[in-house]
């Protein structure tokens, strides 16, 4: 079965959830690992990203209950 974006937000919100914070380099990681290349990219500054579905599924989500902090890069539950 394919894996979709929908998949890979679910396990973001339910790592936030159970953890309380995610890192980008963690989820990146496992995110290329255990989902697909095909959800991660480069950005314009070289950075990896989320690709942006999976960035639109992930808000949609956590309908606001997760915040970004970027001067750590991670995610955490508010």
């Amino acid at each position: 079965m394919e894996k979709t974006a929908q998949d890979v937000a679910a396990w973001m919100v339910g790592e936030i959830r159970h953890r309380g914070m995610l890192k980008q380099e963690e989820a990146v990681a496992y995110i290329r690992e255990q989902f697909g290349e095909r959800f991660v990219f480069v950005n314009e500054r070289g950075h990896t990203a989320l690709d942006r579905e999976v960035v639109k599924a992930f808000r949609k989500l956590h309908g606001g209950r997760v915040a970004w902090d970027r001067d750590g890069f991670f995610w955490g539950w508010t």
